[in-house]
């Protein structure tokens, strides 16, 4: 059953977004979270300009400073456009496990922005490529001692692209997170208040815990093996090597969950006790209820058939925010819930390589109508 308020047709009215329909033949969870698997997007070559970014060793010491490497694409101006067209603002974006800047929903994403005015700072998180080769150890759905720095760096990039335009003041900075990419930003956002001017947020997890247990669902048996040996692979190829504790677990004695992964290299990387400690600590949805006033105008977008991450925190996150809301707050954080979609899929009517499936569009309008707003 979608509870009340999904979709929020109040606040696509405002955004000029249409209700999400499915078309055909991505119909249903599975075949809307598959469709870029199954059909990858023609996406143009590649033109971003490459962008290093210190970063210092982790806090557990399995990795020493390195540098992350991340992709500057400017907007994409219309032909005809006779005058210089300054960017709208600059949008840090971030993949999701497994990922990377290259992957067909970042691309799509990113070529959105860039159509709508926006400059776009995609970034590779710790342990993905391009970038492999700067950074030793993996990433972790609470990442701040990476993140920040990156989200400083941006600020910077963003004062110069202002200068080259010759506006006085940097470009706001936003933050667009596809699935965990997502909870990463949100959590740099409830660590530091002012790291971003807005964010996006697409199929995210709030709950690691829930999260992880849904993917070890028997039906998500295909998903889990997928996503398991991406992660593995990933993390034998560090060419700064591994322990031969973590070689140990990974070769002789592979993970069968993504529990178990994070149990034997996540967790310990980054300094938690247990993988326990880690999904509690990571897990955005309890400061979300409590401590959402420090967030900037944040959307979250998620689809109540997601096979990957369960609906059930942004339900009770949308309950929680409505309460606030009928009481007279000002809400900072909005929810979209979908019936369809499934996992970063939305894949709908009208969708083309140049205004990307319908959640780009609607990352495209939260944007535009947050800066109309702030202006």
């Amino acid at each position: 059953m979608i509870p009340l308020g999904a979709d929020n047709p109040q606040l696509l009215q405002q955004l000029g977004v249409e209700l999400f329909q499915q078309r055909l033949p991505w119909i249903g969870g599975d075949l809307q979270t598959l469709r870029d698997t199954l059909r990858p997007v023609g996406l143009p070559v590649d033109q971003g300009e490459p962008v290093r970014i210190p970063v210092p060793a982790l806090a557990s010491g399995a990795a020493k400073p390195g540098e992350l490497m991340a992709y500057l694409d400017r907007p994409r101006l219309s032909v005809d456009a006779a005058a210089a067209q300054a960017p709208k603002a600059l949008v840090v974006v971030l993949h999701g496990l497994g990922g990377s800047s290259r992957r067909e929903g970042l691309r799509r994403l990113t070529l959105s922005l860039q159509g709508a005015g926006f400059a776009v700072l995609r970034l590779n998180l710790r342990g993905a490529d391009p970038g492999r080769h700067l950074a030793g150890g993996t990433y972790a759905a609470a990442c701040n001692s990476d993140l920040l720095p990156v989200l400083k760096r941006a600020r910077q990039i963003a004062a110069t692209l202002a200068l080259e335009v010759g506006l006085p003041q940097p470009l706001p900075l936003l933050g667009a997170g596809i699935s965990l990419g997502g909870t990463m930003l949100l959590n740099a956002c409830l660590d530091q208040s002012g790291a971003l001017d807005a964010l996006f947020c697409a199929s995210s997890p709030l709950d690691l815990a829930a999260c992880s247990a849904s993917i070890e669902r028997p039906r998500n048996r295909i998903y889990q093996r997928w996503l398991l040996q991406r992660l593995v692979r990933q993390t034998l190829a560090d060419p700064f090597g591994v322990t031969p504790a973590e070689e140990q677990q990974l070769q002789d004695h592979p993970p069968r969950s993504i529990r178990a992964f994070d149990a034997a290299v996540t967790a310990p990387r980054w300094g938690f006790a247990s993988v326990v400690e880690y999904y509690e600590s990571a897990s955005p949805l309890p400061r979300l209820l409590s401590s959402w006033q420090v967030l900037p105008p944040t959307l979250l977008l998620q689809a109540l058939d997601d096979p990957w991450v369960p609906a059930t925190s942004a339900v009770q996150l949308q309950s929680s925010m409505a309460e606030h809301h009928s009481s007279g707050s000002d809400q900072h954080l909005k929810t979209v819930l979908t019936a369809r979609g499934g996992h970063n899929g939305f894949h709908g009517p009208g969708d083309t390589l140049s205004n990307g499936c319908w959640s780009d569009r609607l990352a495209c309008a939260w944007f535009n109508n947050v800066r109309t707003r702030q202006s």
